[in-house]
């Protein structure tokens, strides 16, 4: 695998030695000095280009960067629609090291440049690139939630538990893994992470999709977590329900605590009623109650 040094020689190296390109900038987690190091962390590179067409014209230009084990366009249809300003190519390499990689016209660099202010300028020819301050992340913390979107939260979370249970009672296992992993489990996601904030005084990110939760959960709460995920075993999967509706009681009560909001315990005393009920209602059952 070819050392940090190494990709940032050659980033720089064809950077430069290519007149088409004016500047070269960084983003994502390696200009993030809170972010953890590690072997699959990207190069999230910009090239500041002249124009994109001569780039556009030739699919082989890429291949300096080393030996793809796989590609990825993202933008390859918008080739389609007129001029192209922003262009993406994210490559795998048989060593390892993946780049994600745009050109950008000088342009578009002028109109995006200072929307991320997790970016790093690597090269600049003719110091076309806009002064910036230092790199941070804080725009991507924690954003202390309003009362309303506190209730709202906690609303979704114990109505769309309905749908969880009527799914599991009607044997639709696709129905109900879906409506938990994509609507119950986004929920305790957004209370975790406003636990998390409220501890660091909201400035703190928990990562994309969570990955630093079990950086800010405490083991007990972390386990909890864990467990919130299960196979498609439906006695697994009640189980893990509420432990779910567990672990967001305990986070949603210490979040209104910290934050002088009230918690909705009748909602939550309710629809745990209703879902031991739904959880032992036979199959064959003439009603609910």
């Amino acid at each position: 695998m070819r050392s940090e040094e190494e990709m940032y020689n050659l980033i720089l190296k064809i950077a430069e030695e290519d007149e088409r390109i004016r500047a070269v900038y960084m983003n994502g987690s390696r200009t993030n000095s809170n972010a953890p190091k590690d072997i699959f962390q990207d190069y999230d590179i910009v090239y500041v280009v002249k124009e994109t067409a001569s780039f556009l014209t030739n699919e082989h230009w890429i291949h300096v960067f080393g030996e793809l084990l796989i590609i990825q366009e993202p933008d390859k249809n918008d080739r389609l629609e007129g001029p192209v300003k922003s262009y993406g190519y994210l490559m795998l390499f048989t060593d390892g090291n993946r780049i994600d990689l745009h050109i950008e016209t000088i342009e578009f660099m002028h109109e995006k440049y200072k929307e991320d202010k997790l970016t790093i300028p690597l090269l600049d020819k003719d110091n076309i690139l806009p002064v910036i301050p230092a790199a941070t992340d804080m725009d991507y913390w924690v954003k202390r939630p309003t009362e309303t979107l506190f209730l709202s939260c906690c609303n979704d979370f114990w109505w769309c538990l309905q749908n969880v249970a009527k799914g599991i009672w009607r044997d639709e296992l696709p129905y109900a893994k879906q409506m938990f992993e994509t609507i119950i489990r986004a929920r305790l996601d957004e209370m975790v992470s406003w636990w998390a904030g409220k501890n660091h005084n909201f400035q703190v990110s928990t990562g994309k999709m969570g990955k630093y939760f079990k950086k800010y959960l405490p083991e007990i709460y972390w386990e909890m977590y864990k467990e919130t995920y299960s196979n498609h075993n439906y006695d697994l999967f009640w189980e893990s329900i509420f432990v779910t509706c567990g672990l967001f009681r305990i986070l949603a009560k210490e979040v209104a605590e910290e934050l002088s909001f009230t918690y909705p315990i009748h909602d939550d005393k309710n629809m745990t009623k209703y879902m031991l009920l739904v959880k032992k209602l036979p199959i064959n059952a003439n009603g609910i109650y």
